[in-house]
């Protein structure tokens, strides 16, 4: 039997960025998903590569990860699309306004730089904008990418580095013996791996169970829409305050937006987008772009993702069991944290520290009863 240096279970962008780094620095590695990589959240997600209303605890993670997408033609050898278009967040009133120059003095410690722009620059700078923006705040770095794309590179790229990636295998149970984890598989499978790292998304909390590490996750199906191909004009991927629609404009012309939620079903690993969700989507789109009135809608859809009640993801060490380490329940905001959150899970399991900041995304928060935080997901 193969004893590998670390197990992942879960092959969305942040466990194959994981198995990716592992191999890196040498460490044998399988990775163990029940689909396809990057089939779930990870490829059916908006695309927008995001750090501009981040929750602070996610912001350091957020600005490594933004140096990782540059890089991603060396590293996993596509650029996934990625182009820094920027990203402007709407506001559609005073205090939303208010809220964006607040944000803009929080991030500035982090390095993250914003323009704040008033109804004069940004109806001179964006005229297709509505009626109802009154402002907006602009972050040039931020921008977009292709959701289908990244995580199977990042796949591919550490299978061609020795890692062991195993895709429509689905891991039954996991146990800590006494040199490491067994685990199982549906196929009968017995493997065995030093350290056990859980990216299982919106399954994470019940792998996480396995190991006395109790934490509730909800599941949410982001409602997601595009156009046929228009004329290029959007530049900047949009979000509002209020995280109720997010559009963007794709290189060969499609707008891609978000609204709503569709219906997710776990414990059947199905979702399907929703017809009144995708009509309300179609309103605030249009209310916020009126030339897309006459645009063709082609296709919806959507996927599962994992859902914390704060917000924001778990993400470390057990607090129950050595060498087992969490990153899930991004909440519908990890596409852009993904290559990081893997460097970072590969820091943790073969140094057992990481050089980034990710205090504030303990699985400890829920224990200790902290209040709610609003992780700004648009």
């Amino acid at each position: 039997m193969i004893y590998y240096d670390a197990a992942i279970i879960g092959g969305g962008l942040a466990g194959c960025s994981a198995a990716f780094h592992l191999r890196q620095r040498g460490a044998s590695v399988i990775l163990l998903e029940r689909g396809r990589c990057g089939a779930q959240a990870s490829g059916v997600n908006f695309g927008g590569v995001r750090q501009q209303g981040r929750h602070p605890a996610e912001l350091p993670i957020a600005r490594r990860s933004r140096t990782i997408w540059t890089r991603l033609p060396e590293l996993i050898g596509i650029d996934g699309e990625f182009r820094a278009t920027g990203h402007l967040k709407l506001a559609r009133s005073d205090a939303d306004m208010a809220n964006l120059e607040a944000y803009a003095e929080t991030a500035r410690p982090y390095g993250l730089v914003l323009e704040l722009l008033d109804r004069a620059a940004i109806r001179q700078r964006y005229p297709y904008l509505g009626d109802g923006v009154i402002g907006g705040s602009l972050c040039a770095e931020d921008g977009q990418a292709n959701p289908r794309l990244v995580a199977p590179a990042f796949a591919r790229t550490a299978r061609g580095l020795g890692a062991d990636i195993r895709e429509e295998t689905e891991v039954v149970s996991a146990a800590r013996e006494e040199t490491g984890f067994r685990i199982r598989t549906a196929m009968g499978d017995v493997l065995q791996a030093r350290r056990l790292l859980n990216l299982a998304g919106a399954w994470g909390a019940e792998v996480a169970g396995w190991f006395g590490d109790h934490v509730d996750e909800g599941v949410m199906a982001p409602n997601m829409c595009v156009t046929e191909p228009l004329p290029p004009f959007l530049g900047p991927a949009l979000g509002v305050c209020g995280g109720d629609i997010y559009v963007r404009q794709v290189p060969h012309g499609s707008v891609v937006f978000g609204a709503g939620y569709g219906v997710a079903d776990r414990d059947r690993v199905r979702a399907r987008p929703l017809a009144e969700a995708t009509a309300e989507g179609v309103r605030l789109a249009v209310a916020m772009i009126p030339r897309l009135a006459d645009a063709l809608l082609v296709r919806t859809w959507t996927g599962i993702e994992g859902k914390m009640t704060d917000g924001l993801p778990v993400l470390g060490p057990s607090q129950a069991t050595p060498d087992l380490y969490h990153a899930f329940g991004f909440t519908g905001h990890g596409f852009q944290l993904g290559p990081a959150v893997g460097a970072i899970m590969s820091e943790l399991a073969l140094d057992g520290s990481t050089p980034t900041a990710i205090e504030g995304l303990s699985m400890t928060r829920f224990a200790a009863a902290l209040p709610d935080r609003d992780a700004m997901s648009t």
